[in-house]
């Protein structure tokens, strides 16, 4: 018989209140329930202390523009120029950041991948002037 509350029987309420006890006193996950725990990093996640992955900006490596790239762009914005490329990530509304970085390579230079570009844009200024 339904008594118009939505409160759990006595007995589940201790037990609720039990399994949180080590989690509110402590204010950290507990060992006793792992499965409920954040998943650590893995060594090979790109760094985001900075906000969102672009070159110049950083601790910027070519695997994290890579990725911040392949997560944009498609096999189908390439080939392409440095122009085309930017209205493309224009439209599906990138880091205005990345944006600016492209705006900054040789207009007549053509991309076919996302490692080319991803090359360009972390390739030292001193790099292209020997």
């Amino acid at each position: 018989m339904q008594r118009g509350s939505d409160r759990l029987s006595v007995h589940r309420d201790e037990e609720m209140k039990h399994e949180l006890q080590g989690l509110l006193r402590s204010g950290h996950p507990t060992r006793t329930e792992e499965w409920n725990d954040p998943e650590p990093f893995a060594e090979d996640d790109p760094a985001v202390a900075y906000g969102p992955v672009t070159p110049n900006r950083g601790p910027t490596s070519l695997e994290s523009v890579r990725l911040e790239l392949a997560r944009i762009l498609n096999r189908g914005s390439f080939p392409a120029g440095p122009r085309e490329l930017m209205r493309t990530l224009d439209r599906r509304h990138a880091p205005d950041t990345l944006v600016e970085a492209l705006g900054r390579l040789p207009r007549q230079a053509r991309y076919g991948s996302v490692q080319e570009l991803a090359e360009a844009l972390t390739r030292s200024p001193e790099e292209d002037n020997p």
